[in-house]
């Protein structure tokens, strides 16, 4: 590879969409070549994991908040790498980026659809639906959802409930729930001694894709049915890569 001494800058301002584990593995990549990039994280999170870098915290204020930043900031390019169910900002970034002349890219992990048990799966469209399917299945749930979507379900006081979080809700649970403080990825055996221990009967989970898929491994390995939600459609026009590599390659390839 050539030199990059006396070459304009690869690029010149990006802002970074983050909060997954690709967010993070991307702002390292670029950081360490040098890049001038942003981090921008939603804080939705109590515990925050910092990429490297510079890093911002909290929301733009819509599409026309995120508009007005590009501009004032003069920010080249956006590489939005939010979790698969981020359905606003992922939107708000397309709108923003199309009024703003500014490329946008969608850094988005695989969907656990191409997995071979994934027809086996009961697949959702909405938390509505799965908690409709759920009950169908059996009693003793698990929930892997994510904290923000547990209070849809505040209302099954009847059920023993397990809820897997990161952080821990932002309501009082019933006292049917057990609530376990946890941050993946989660082994098989780890997994398998869950659901079993809690005698699960039925996991309701999100397409979130990623390296945290063992505890449908587990599922399929126990019998056990799974209620899983379909991710939200992406914007039309916003191109996607699944890799970390894909997307350090769509920056490189900016200031070509």
């Amino acid at each position: 590879m050539g030199s990059r001494r006396g070459r304009r800058p690869v690029a010149e301002n990006i802002l970074l969409l983050g909060g997954t584990a690709e967010a993070r593995g991307l702002a390292e990549l670029l950081v360490g070549e040098g890049v001038p990039l942003v981090t921008s994280l939603a804080g939705d999170v109590v515990q925050l994991r910092l990429p490297p870098g510079q890093v911002r915290v909290g929301g733009f204020g819509g599409a026309g908040g995120l508009a007005r930043y590009l501009r004032e900031n003069s920010v080249t390019a956006v590489v939005d790498a939010t979790h698969p169910f981020a359905e606003r900002i992922t939107a708000h970034a397309a709108t923003a980026c199309a009024t703003s002349g500014v490329p946008v890219l969608r850094l988005s992990r695989p969907s656990w659809a191409e997995r071979p048990d994934a027809t086996t799966w009961h697949w959702v469209g909405s938390i509505a639906e799965a908690r409709t399917v759920a009950r169908t299945l059996g009693e003793r749930v698990f929930l892997a959802i994510g904290r923000q979507s547990l209070p849809e379900f505040a209302d099954w006081t009847e059920l023993p409930v397990l809820a897997r979080v990161v952080d821990a809700p932002a309501f009082e649970v019933p006292p049917n729930w057990e609530v376990l403080r946890a941050r993946g990825p989660f082994t098989l055996d780890a997994e398998l001694d869950l659901l079993r221990s809690h005698a699960i009967d039925v996991v309701l989970t999100k397409d979130s894709g990623g390296p945290t898929g063992a505890k449908l491994d587990a599922a399929a390995e126990l019998g056990v049915p799974v209620v899983i939600q379909r991710r939200p459609a992406l914007p039309a026009g916003v191109p996607v890569v699944a890799a970390v590599a894909e997307a350090a390659a769509w920056v490189r390839a900016l200031g070509e």
